[in-house]
């Protein structure tokens, strides 16, 4: 932001495409993507146990909700959840996260920062899966989904650029992730305007990261090939959908961006995503390819 707070937290409990180049190594060249092998996974999924997200959760405070993040009470929203994972420091800490329709039915979309350091190429995060449908209650309602690869714009692994990130995710128990809990269509190449519904699990309390906020509003360009929306949400809302289009009554609209950060270092009146323009294209189809 500019200043610029990216949302992913820091819990107190640890504080070019070259030319004339072939179209796939073209695409290969402008992504950057992170394996994560089977033993890597498995450790991912004994790691993350309902405890640990629990202790994960109540790590960090920040503050009180802001009036403009409201808990979400409508029709249980599947297809948005939590991404946990062990960040570059050591520390355990979350963002949000929302499966989308794919060729693979296992993609799931978040900020890049969600995944490895901006403009910092060997600094990717570990440990990372996925929770659909995360909530105080009931924790995993969907299942625990380990994270098989991470893939950003080579722009954000190497300058900053572009806070757009796809995942891909095993199944759990022989059920792919959109089999189990649907997932969003996502667009490319929209400008900015009309009606959109953010969601996130903010460290905001009372909810602590354990329920599902939002903010509704109208979505305005922004400087650096962004868009923002009128939102409070804190960390660990980063990397939550932008729905427009959206059907409260059955949970789904159409993802135009992501939460990737607010207009200040506290507490923030604006949240800024970026525009999914042609990087962010690249990055889903390489992921959904997965």
């Amino acid at each position: 932001m500019r200043p610029r707070a990216t949302l992913v937290l820091v819990p107190v409990l640890a504080l070019a495409i070259s030319l004339g180049a072939a179209p796939a190594q073209a695409q290969a060249q402008a992504t950057a993507a992170v394996a994560y092998t089977a033993e890597e996974r498995r450790h991912a999924l004994s790691y993350w146990t309902p405890e640990r997200m629990r202790r994960t959760d109540l790590s960090v405070d920040l503050g009180r909700t802001g009036p403009k993040s409201e808990p979400w009470k409508g029709v249980p929203v599947k297809t948005v959840g939590k991404l946990y994972f062990v960040n570059a420091k050591g520390a355990d800490t979350w963002c949000t996260a929302a499966a989308v329709r794919s060729g693979n039915r296992s993609t799931v979309v978040a900020a890049a920062h969600c995944v490895r350091l901006p403009a910092s190429p060997v600094n990717t995060y570990t440990d990372l899966v996925f929770v659909p449908g995360y909530g105080k209650e009931k924790r995993q309602p969907h299942g625990v989904f380990p994270v098989r690869t991470t893939v950003t714009p080579s722009s954000w692994a190497t300058d900053a650029i572009t806070d757009f990130a796809a995942l891909t995710v095993d199944p759990v128990k022989g059920k792919k992730l959109t089999d189990a809990v649907g997932g969003q269509k996502i667009a490319f190449g929209r400008k900015p305007g009309g009606r959109v519904t953010a969601f996130g699990y903010p460290a905001t309390r009372p909810q602590r990261g354990a329920e599902l906020l939002y903010c509704a509003g109208t979505a305005k360009a922004a400087p650096g090939d962004e868009q923002s929306v009128p939102c409070d949400m804190g960390g660990g809302a980063s990397g939550g959908p932008w729905l427009a289009d959206f059907d409260a009554k059955a949970g789904t609209g159409t993802l135009v961006s992501v939460n990737s950060h607010g207009d200040g270092p506290e507490r923030s009146t604006t949240m800024s995503g970026p525009a999914l323009g042609a990087a962010a294209r690249q990055v889903f189809e390489r992921a959904q390819k997965g």
